[in-house]
């Protein structure tokens, strides 16, 4: 497995396995596959409701804690307590107790809205605590990073955003590595929107490498140094998505791939005021 380096030293591995909308109840079993398959990185978060069952899975694997990378998220916080700092501790330890663990590897900043400074000062306590060994955010836009860079002590370690081959984030990520943030891809398959499995040009380079259109996709992250976290609940796609390090894509096709990005969101904008509402107005614990 291939890592990249966090800014902080932290070794994070380029390829891990997202749980998001798999539901709690089919989660253990698709984590204990994966980790059959061979991922030691899982990304899960706090508002999808399946820290437990993702404990669970590594509780019965049997796999050291040392050799996994465990990544979860902190959802916007309201502040029942009236304090954002000892809230997020609460949340925090919630998170822990429900993994079943001490510590995570890397804990984000799950949406960029809410009194989200106060929890980033909060989260660098954590961290110098080393009951997270890296701390970061998600889908945070680069005037809302570099904002929260300029005025808070620890530099985010990763920024979690939608990033596919129909919104490529070639700037943020640029932006991201000036700034020494390891720039990680949600959605990498665009969940099949804009028909990407057939799409021509995807499909013309799978084929040139005798590969599927999913492992070109996770091969172009890849090489573009792009952490990446691919779900599914099929042990042979998570098999197969695992097999993209014995090829490579040339420049050529590495361009052509660049003509598909549209430059725009397929899901939603964090900068629409109705889906800032819904997001805000939502709760987990």
């Amino acid at each position: 497995m291939q890592n990249v380096t966090l800014n902080n030293g932290v070794e994070m591995p380029i390829l891990g396995f997202g749980v998001f909308q798999i539901p709690d109840e089919e989660t253990q079993i698709a984590v204990e596959a994966a980790l059959e398959a061979g991922y030691r990185h899982l990304d899960t978060a706090a508002s999808y409701g399946n820290e437990s069952a993702v404990g669970a899975a590594i509780k019965a694997s049997g796999i050291p804690r040392g050799d996994l990378f465990v990544t979860t998220k902190l959802w916007i916080q309201h502040a029942p307590t009236g304090n954002v700092q000892e809230d997020t501790n609460r949340t925090f330890a919630n998170s822990l107790d429900r993994l079943g663990m001490d510590y995570v590897d890397l804990y984000l900043i799950h949406q960029p809205l809410g009194d989200y400074y106060s929890e980033w000062r909060a989260m660098q306590d954590i961290n110098k605590e080393g009951r997270a060994r890296a701390i970061g955010v998600s889908n945070f836009h680069p005037d809302r990073l570099v904002d929260l860079i300029d005025h808070n002590e620890i530099v985010p370690a990763v920024n979690q955003i939608e990033t596919h081959p129909f919104h490529q984030r070639a700037a943020d990520q640029a932006l991201m590595i000036e700034r020494g943030v390891q720039i990680e891809s949600w959605g990498p398959f665009a969940e099949g929107r804009n028909n990407l499995f057939t799409d021509p040009v995807l499909s013309a380079v799978a084929e040139d490498h005798g590969k599927s259109v999913a492992q070109v996709v996770l091969r172009w992250l890849i090489q573009r140094d792009v952490v990446v976290i691919p779900k599914s609940i099929r042990p042979e796609r998570m098999a197969q998505n695992l097999d993209v390090f014995d090829f490579t894509l040339t420049d050529e096709q590495m361009g052509r791939i660049a003509t598909l990005d549209t430059g725009a969101s397929l899901f939603f904008d964090h900068r629409d005021p109705a889906m800032v509402s819904w997001l805000g107005n939502r709760r987990y614990s």
